[in-house]
């Protein structure tokens, strides 16, 4: 039994990997908006962190902040290909290690609102969904403003935007584009995790 669920898990693990990565390399995975770049990543990492537990998330995140970093190196990155010239440890930590947290985080979040609303999955589902694309763009940008707000296109940026303050920055530079990411990012994790979660408890 208990290797049945291994082999479960590392079977859906893997899976959600493969669509990662597929992900990446076509224009499901980031849609080039502006200087920033709008990402469906954080579906399969949400997903994979409310069926497979924190862990998995946390791995998801990893291959997201990898294909992330690969297109700040290649120079596709939008704004991040730029923080890559200006300090390439940072910019992997801001690609990577964001990421790894976001999606860590995503399922902690989730096993704690499970089991405060056992009776409540489809919320807790909506709401666990919710969490990736929010705890990314917050992670993400909290990490540009931290690590490169003094960069030099940032700050051309900043005097287009007229931002008063890093936070407007955030706001200004987000805007639409992160709000349409997340009601996306929110309707298909949770359209896709709650009947999964029904087939694998049959």
């Amino acid at each position: 039994m208990k290797m049945s669920k291994n082999v479960r898990y590392l079977t859906q693990l893997a899976l959600l990997t493969a669509l990662m990565l597929v992900m990446a390399n076509t224009f499901l995975g980031y849609i080039r908006v502006g200087v920033l770049t709008m990402s469906l990543m954080t579906v399969p990492v949400a997903i994979g962190a409310m069926l497979c537990g924190p862990g998995a998330g946390a791995w998801l995140g990893f291959v997201f902040g990898m294909t992330s970093f690969f297109n700040a190196v290649n120079g596709t990155g939008g704004l991040t290909a730029y923080a890559f010239q200006y300090d390439p440890l940072l910019c992997f930590v801001m690609c990577v290690g964001a990421r790894v947290l976001c999606g860590l985080l995503v399922g902690l979040l989730y096993r704690a609102l499970a089991r405060a609303l056992p009776s409540r999955q489809k919320l807790c589902c909506v709401l666990g969904g919710l969490c990736a694309p929010v705890l990314n763009t917050v992670l993400f940008m909290g990490s540009m403003v931290a690590f490169f707000y003094n960069m030099d296109f940032v700050q051309q940026q900043v005097a287009r935007l007229g931002a008063a303050n890093p936070l407007m920055f955030v706001i200004l530079t987000v805007g639409v584009q992160g709000a349409l990411e997340a009601v996306i990012c929110t309707v298909v994790s949770a359209a896709v995790t709650i009947p999964l979660k029904k087939v694998l408890r049959s």
